[in-house]
């Protein structure tokens, strides 16, 4: 199995096909609900963290006025370079930034967003605490995450399909990393030792997967993450043989195309 530490790796062919697949696949409900949560702050200076190929990026460039700073960040300079290419309604900073150690002068933003990042910071409370030094007083961080991988319907089966193909080195980085940080007590204590002392809400929020055929969730996510790497540590025709017995076994489930599958995160939100 690929340690953990790697997890975070969206390089190579990944920020493509993250951005071309998994961002429609799974992402786009997210990104218009993160977005309204934003702009519903009417913040004149915001900061993006874990910011990927720019999807929520691009939506609130679209929704906030154009006096709004946006400032977008993401540890993978790769990730950033598909965010800028792809471009947004207007001019946005882009800047290559670890969440834990913020590159901004305290108080300088109004909100905080994050989407489906804050799984993958190894140390969880102190990119929390930054987040909160470069809050203004009374600003808002947003921030969302996976829910349990059983109610994520295509990740699901990816990961049981991938365990029966590789039963003595099963890859799990989606049940591991992406959906493995769904307790709500753990966030919220992790939000507390980062600072955080104001009440704290978090919202399931339950939305759908769609896609022409079974086989782009299959790509999506096993070229399209950093499974990817997990699998190619397997073997030459790892990744291939993969992608092809999700590809089957997604259609056995929810038909050859097009597909539907259920998905949900949790949204957290708290003031500085």
């Amino acid at each position: 199995m690929q340690a953990p530490g790697t997890d975070h790796a969206f390089a190579g062919s990944i920020p493509e096909l993250y951005d071309t697949l998994l961002v429609p696949l799974i992402f786009e409900p997210y990104v218009v609900d993160m977005a309204e949560r934003a702009v519903a702050c009417t913040p004149a200076a915001l900061l993006e963290v874990a910011a990927g190929t720019g999807a929520v990026t691009r939506a609130l460039a679209k929704a906030l006025p154009h006096t709004t700073e946006i400032v977008a960040t993401d540890l993978n300079q790769p990730m950033l370079d598909r965010a800028a290419a792809v471009g947004t309604p207007r001019p946005v900073t882009w800047q290559q930034a670890d969440a834990q150690q913020l590159p901004f002068d305290d108080h300088r933003f109004d909100v905080v967003v994050c989407q489906f990042g804050a799984m993958f910071f190894p140390d969880r409370p102190r990119a929390f605490a930054e987040a909160r030094r470069v809050l203004r007083p009374g600003g808002t961080l947003l921030f969302n995450v996976w829910d349990r991988i059983e109610d994520n319907a295509f990740a699901h089966v990816v990961t049981l399909t991938l365990a029966r193909l590789f039963p003595h080195n099963p890859p799990r980085f989606l049940a591991r990393t992406p959906h493995g940080h769904h307790d709500r007590a753990a966030m919220e204590a992790d939000l507390r030792r980062g600072g955080f002392n104001a009440p704290i809400t978090s919202d399931t929020v339950i939305a759908h997967s769609r896609a022409r055929t079974a086989r782009e969730p299959a790509v999506a996510y096993c070229q399209g993450t950093p499974l990817r790497g997990e699998l190619e540590a397997l073997g030459p025709t790892a990744l291939s043989d993969a992608t092809d017995a999700c590809t089957d076994a997604l259609a056995a489930h929810f038909g050859p195309g097009p597909v539907e599958g259920k998905i949900q995160a949790i949204v957290f939100s708290v003031t500085a």
